[in-house]
């Protein structure tokens, strides 16, 4: 029986033969810092694989929204579509008026792009009055390895002087 560490089978070579644990740490750096010492004393490390688990999103707020802000990033925003579009007309116009059709195409996606961030914002209610960027981050990382190498994995790991260490520090 194969298991598949991520959901849904993402890839094969992210598959283990029977994953069994090795440890379980608190940080990813010390997870690749046992894989890395592995590694080192020559152990197959091609039978591991670092999960991270227990799983949390964080919302880092950034800022207010107000009609200002709302109006200037539509205007941000428009400006690659504008840029498209100015590229779009250049196709149809003579060359002789590059730099006012490119301009033209600019101010329209500004337009657009502040005209439909506005309508966006003032449906919005004021729900949502902030800016913010999301991650999904782990609060722990385990260490698998496939059956037939697990036993000698943990038994090298409880020799590593760091992880003997962080073992008196809990």
């Amino acid at each position: 029986m194969t298991m598949n560490v991520m959901p849904g089978g993402a890839s094969s070579m992210l598959n283990l033969d029977y994953p069994q644990s090795v440890v379980v740490v608190d940080d990813y750096e010390t997870a690749q810092k046992i894989v890395d010492t592995l590694s080192d004393k020559e152990f197959p490390v091609e039978n591991l694989c670092i999960v991270g688990t227990d799983l949390k999103t964080m919302e880092r707020v950034i800022g207010r929204r107000t009609w200002g802000s709302v109006l200037g990033q539509g205007a941000v925003s428009g400006l690659g579509m504008g840029l498209l579009v100015g590229l779009m007309m250049l196709l149809f116009t003579p060359g002789e008026a590059f730099f006012a059709v490119l301009l033209t195409g600019l101010l329209v996606g500004v337009v657009i792009g502040m005209i439909t961030a506005a309508i966006t914002y003032a449906m919005s209610g004021g729900r949502r009055d902030f800016n913010s960027v999301q991650q999904v981050v782990a609060t722990h990382y385990e260490v698998l390895a496939e059956h037939k190498v697990a036993a000698k994995a943990r038994e090298m790991v409880s020799e590593m002087s760091f992880m003997r260490a962080k073992a008196f520090q809990s």
